[in-house]
């Protein structure tokens, strides 16, 4: 790591020093309008930097203990795609309360009927003067309950092919025929969301980019990625690494040759999935684009996440099953307690953002070359696929 890093004296960094050391503390707006919250964007929202400029704003804000601020959906995929396709008005509205986290977004694609199969969604947008009336139901929306915003796709013409005929809006979650109802996941946390629409209408101005070319916002994101130095080793909900556990274990040792073997297999484990984000990491250094690696990562680290949780549960035994009130002893929280939602998140890691299953088809077809699966709905109109053909 320390060799991809620029010098200490490179004079890239100088600018983010100067602009760290006049904002010690900046407010979300002032960060945002710096252009440091997504420096690769470009200008005015971003810096138009390059990945090895990326990573020096990383270094320096580590350094200096200073966090941008949060907005997964927002930063993340609806401002990049109003900056790719907005209007210059979207633009001016949108974009800056994203980055600053004034305004909280959330994503309203999948569907009961359309998960992995997105492309076949039947929440349908019908042309009503200068409004759209949407109705239909997503699900699996994070922060719906609390988002300003959310980026919906929706079917507006029925009788083209399901990949075509998709529209990308704006949608205001305070609109009047919107539901939203929490969903409580296996952990107990109720981050998900069900989200119906009964005849809500959205103005004509919050389409972003064309009409039925929704699709392809759907998959856009801007050529010059983010590029980072964050480790991949933070297993999802539990915000602990398979390091942390080693060392969580060490604690609660001497352990069994079986569970030392499992130990021992976990940090390879670790160790070969940051190599593969490095290979990324140094790719993007280089001008090029990452190859496979990116995809096989995915695969590995879900499973291996899943591995990590299981061998923090056996390491601390029952304990790692509670959740709830402070030690009554001690008044202090034991570590592995906070593994309990970890461990039962886990399961859905190997669902979210694209199964196994999908993921390992992906790898072959597009990059061993097998041929695809076959396909009984192409060439029919969504309309027909609904009919059976």
């Amino acid at each position: 790591m320390d060799e991809l890093l620029p010098p200490d004296d490179d004079p890239r960094r100088q600018p983010v020093r100067e602009w760290i050391a006049n904002h010690s503390n900046p407010t979300p707006r002032e960060f945002a309008e710096s252009g440091y919250v997504a420096p690769h964007w470009p200008a005015p929202y971003g810096l138009g930097a390059d990945p090895v400029q990326q990573i020096i704003i990383d270094d320096e804000f580590s350094r200096a203990g200073m966090k941008r601020p949060s907005n997964q959906i927002g930063i993340g995929w609806a401002a990049p795609t109003i900056i790719f396709a907005g209007t210059q008005e979207q633009k001016d509205r949108y974009v800056l309360p994203a980055l600053a986290a004034e305004e909280i977004w959330c994503q309203l694609f999948s569907e009961p009927g359309a998960g992995s199969d997105l492309a076949g969604l039947s929440t349908r947008a019908v042309r009503d003067g200068d409004e759209w009336v949407v109705n239909g139901q997503k699900v699996w929306t994070t922060g719906a309950h609390y988002s300003k915003f959310g980026i919906l796709i929706a079917r507006t013409d029925p009788d083209a092919p399901k990949h075509k005929g998709i529209t990308y809006f704006i949608c205001p979650m305070d609109s009047p025929g919107i539901e939203i109802r929490t969903i409580k996941n296996i952990a107990g946390a109720e981050s998900f969301n069900e989200v119906f629409f009964t005849d809500v209408r959205i103005p004509d101005a919050n389409v972003v980019g064309d009409v039925n070319e929704g699709w392809r916002l759907a998959k856009v994101t801007l050529g010059n990625e983010r590029v980072s130095l964050s480790t991949g080793g933070v297993l999802w909900g539990a915000g602990s690494t398979a390091l942390d556990i080693i060392e969580e274990a060490k604690k609660l040792g001497p352990h069994s040759a079986a569970m030392r073997q499992r130990l021992a297999h976990l940090y390879i484990e670790h160790t070969v999935i940051e190599i593969i984000r490095m290979r990324t990491l140094t790719a993007r250094l280089r001008g090029e684009q990452p190859g496979p690696e990116a995809s096989i990562r995915k695969i590995m680290a879900d499973e291996h996440g899943q591995r990590a949780m299981e061998v923090a549960r056996d390491i601390t035994g029952a304990d790692a099953m509670i959740i709830g009130e402070p030690d009554a002893k001690t008044g202090k929280t034991i570590r592995s307690k906070s593994w309990y939602s970890g461990y039962m998140f886990s399961k859905a890691l190997t669902i979210g953002g694209g199964t196994g299953e999908v993921q390992r088809n992906i790898l072959g077809e597009r990059v061993l070359g097998l041929p695809p699966e076959p396909d009984p709905e192409k060439g029919l109109s969504w309309a027909d696929t609904r009919r059976g053909g």
